[in-house]
């Protein structure tokens, strides 16, 4: 063990340290009954005498930290095409900032929200430490940093009033054993938009002749605001790339990968784990449909598009009293802070000052790549500042083609990104919970595994 990842001798993080990452793939098996639940199944009921025993500040602290940032990521690719020496884009990434899972672009677009007995809070995504070293594995900083990161928006756990779990509220048998008490749940929203400027200029970065001609799947695949730019021979009219193909450029992908480290990570603790359905995703985002049945629940911002007739054709809505079929998120706010703040209008005047912003985020004065000293921490010497020299940038057709592509998308459908969400929801959480021990000794062989089975003792024991 390094003193990197010390554990100042905790029983739980010591055990947790030496578990073999390929016993927790091998061994990972859902365990969706909490302590202090009881089981109507038949000959295999089950009443608890156990009381409920929610996660402490340790075990969500460590939870917490699987899904945040680690570090700093490597630029570990080409320069320059070796077919012909010409240069290539060389700075796609959004952030430099390392995570426990990949992402496309390293756009890190996943944002966590964490539930327990104590509240409903969003996890901000802390920077990595200044010297660019792993977050210290103990139990002073681990919880300092949770509790940084937490921001608490409800004083109680979100559900559905009433106890009106029925669906679309949950799905069937999970509204008996899901975001109970004494559990802990964690679930990702993804903000697509940012991504999808991104990933437009890099998709336009290839060679003359292999720049995609993107159309408009739900509009008779019409050039999506790139007519001149196939006049002029700057994208390929041949290569035609239907908006609905694109979709959300992969970015829904970071939040599948980082809910399995959860997974893995809460099972070899001695956790319960299972990721499953969430409350409906339209409902705990505040949906305006829901919101007279179930209330503003998280109360996300949300924006429904003017209804035009072609939307008859295009989405398939009849009328206009059903435009808010096409209602999508577009930020979340808290006490007048954008927690979360996608790149599309009404954040922004025009979809032009969006894909301005991102690109100012990127190369403008304060953009990633203007900071020499983050590059210091990546590589060793004088490299980070040849890399900021020597890596192409997005050239001004790129940034121009792009910007024509998103305002055509935000004129024509009266929403950005239209073809997918602006923030995705995946409908999934999983839920960390001490296990009904006893449940699992009576009915299953091999229903608990040794990191179950010594969890208290590790984990709950003084000393």
């Amino acid at each position: 063990m390094t003193d990197q990842m010390r554990t100042h001798h905790h029983a739980g993080l010591d055990a947790l340290m030496n578990h073999p990452l390929l016993t927790s793939i091998w061994r990972r098996r859902t365990h969706r009954v909490s302590r202090g639940s009881s089981v109507e199944a038949g000959s295999m009921s089950w009443t608890s005498t156990e009381p409920r025993t929610p996660l402490t500040e340790l075990e969500e602290a460590l939870l917490i930290a699987m899904t945040g940032c680690t570090g700093l990521t490597m630029p570990d690719r080409p320069f320059a095409d070796p077919r012909n020496g010409k240069p290539i884009m060389a700075k796609p990434n959004l952030n430099m900032a390392g995570r426990t899972a990949g992402s496309p672009d390293n756009a890190q677009g996943t944002h966590f929200f964490l539930i327990n007995d104590t509240g409903t809070y969003f996890l901000r995504k802390l920077p990595p430490p200044i010297d660019g070293s792993p977050t210290v594995f103990d139990v002073e900083t681990l919880c300092a940093r949770a509790a940084e990161a937490k921001v608490q928006l409800l004083d109680h756990r979100i559900d559905v009033p009433h106890g009106n779990r029925d669906f679309p509220a949950y799905l069937d048998s999970n509204r008996f054993l899901s975001n109970l008490p004494g559990t802990t749940v964690l679930f990702p929203v993804v903000d697509l938009s940012r991504q999808y400027i991104n990933g437009m200029m890099y998709l336009l970065t290839q060679p003359d002749g292999a720049r995609p001609t993107i159309v408009d799947d739900r509009n008779f695949y019409r050039p999506a605001g790139v007519k001149k730019w196939m006049t002029s021979g700057f994208v390929n009219k041949d290569i035609k790339l239907p908006l609905g193909a694109i979709w959300a450029m992969r970015t829904q992908i970071e939040a599948d990968l980082l809910l399995q480290n959860l997974m893995l990570t809460a099972d070899a603790m001695g956790l319960g784990a299972w990721i499953h359905a969430s409350l409906a995703p339209p409902i705990m985002l505040g949906d305006p449909k829901f919101r007279a049945t179930y209330g503003a629940m998280l109360g996300f911002d949300w924006t429904t598009p003017r209804w035009r007739p072609a939307d008859l054709l295009r989405w398939q809505v009849p009328l206009p009293r059903y435009a808010d079929l096409r209602a999508t998120t577009v930020g979340l706010r808290h006490n007048g802070e954008h927690l979360i703040k996608a790149m599309c209008p009404p954040n922004y005047d025009t979809m032009g000052d969006a894909v301005d912003a991102v690109v100012a985020d990127k190369f403008g004065p304060m953009g990633i790549y203007n900071d020499e000293g983050l590059f210091e921490r990546i590589y060793r010497g004088e490299f980070g500042a040849q890399y900021l020299r020597q890596a192409s940038d997005y050239s001004a057709d790129v940034i121009a083609c792009t910007r024509d592509i998103c305002t055509y998308i935000y004129e024509t459908h009266g929403r950005f990104p239209a073809h997918c969400d602006t923030i995705h929801a995946p409908g999934v959480w999983l839920q960390a919970h001490h296990v009904e021990n006893g449940y699992y000794e009576r009915f299953f062989r091999d229903g608990l595994t040794e990191a179950h089975q010594m969890h208290d003792r590790h984990w709950h024991t003084a000393g």
